[in-house]
């Protein structure tokens, strides 16, 4: 019996990514690199939906090596937005609507910011 899930699904409680087919997709670059202390920026080509639309927040979160989903922060399409109370002096979350697109950046990072990060959807 397959699950009947939204579009880049990912469950808050359990940190679990779910994959369906859709025609929603969130493009970002392979990857990002920055110097301890530096600067990096990641930006999220969104397609499928508008960041501008209320009913989706678009997130990111981030895996380091061996560990657990760790979720960052999301903004709604009607600009409220979500940090993670100890991550939130690091990194910031802009939206883009000409472009439809969200860029994440982080300041002054250091190794244990070594992951592999992801833009996703949250519906409301």
């Amino acid at each position: 019996m397959q699950k009947d899930i939204s579009c880049g699904h990912l469950d808050r409680k359990r940190l679990e990514v779910h994959s369906v087919r859709c025609n929603i997709e969130l493009s970002q670059p392979r990857t990002a690199t920055a110097t301890p202390g530096g600067t990096f920026s990641i930006t999220c080509k969104v397609s499928g939906y508008s960041v501008t639309d209320s009913s989706y927040a678009t997130a990111w979160i981030r895996q380091p090596a061996g560990k657990t989903l760790e979720w960052i922060t999301h903004r709604w399409g009607g600009g409220s937005l979500y940090q993670k109370e100890s991550l939130k002096n690091k990194f910031g979350i802009f939206t883009d609507a000409s472009s439809n697109s969200v860029t994440f950046k982080g300041q002054s990072v250091q190794t244990e910011d070594s992951a592999v990060y992801y833009c996703a959807r949250r519906p409301q």
